[in-house]
């Protein structure tokens, strides 16, 4: 089997105050300088790819350069979080503390009203990752996502639980690089800021 390398950089910030997950909101990217950085800093002849939500489809198309890309993916998308999208955390805090705190607590199979558990996203999310990785092994691959995304596979590549997982800070415009081979995962970095 052969070595394909992941690099994930999680989209520009929305400066939204809230819980966002599948809503569309989009990316502030006028730190050109840092966008530049990052772009630099990827392989160059990696191929690009990012979740269809346009924080990270922009993203991607800013940092994309002369390098291929790939149509966006729903399955890479950021965690569903139903009844609390767009809310703060407080205000559902004030409604029902149990199932907030239970939620980021202890994730695994507790979800949001109408939204994902913590394992039904890095179920879909691997399952996304597996995909790319046998359509173009061997390859560097540049994947634009969200926070969740990038936890759910440094917890893959790790072999955390969820809450060591959780414990791992992903900042906007960083790259976390994962090596998949035949022996496994290697994690080379993770919440890189170039």
């Amino acid at each position: 089997m052969t070595t394909t390398r992941l690099h994930m950089v999680r989209h520009g910030p929305t400066h939204a105050k809230t819980m966002v997950g599948w809503s569309d909101l989009p990316a502030d990217l006028s730190d050109t300088a840092a966008i530049a950085r990052l772009s630099n800093h990827l392989p160059h002849q990696a191929i690009v790819i990012s979740s269809d939500l346009s924080r990270a489809a922009d993203t991607a198309s800013a940092i994309q350069g002369n390098r291929t890309r790939l149509p966006h993916r729903s399955d890479l998308r950021e965690i569903n979080f139903g009844e609390w999208e767009l809310r703060r955390f407080a205000e559902i805090d004030a409604e029902d503390p149990a199932l907030i705190r239970a939620y980021w607590e202890t994730p695994g199979d507790v979800r949001p009203p109408n939204g994902e558990s913590w394992n039904e996203v890095c179920a879909r999310v691997n399952a996304a990752i597996d995909a790319l990785i046998a359509q173009h092994s061997g390859n560097d691959l540049i994947i634009v996502a969200h926070f969740g995304v990038i936890l759910t596979q440094v917890q893959r590549a790790l072999r955390l639980d969820a809450e060591q997982a959780f414990g791992h800070k992903i900042d906007n415009l960083s790259i976390t690089e994962l090596t998949h081979h035949a022996q496994g995962w290697d994690v080379a970095r993770i919440n890189h800021l170039p």
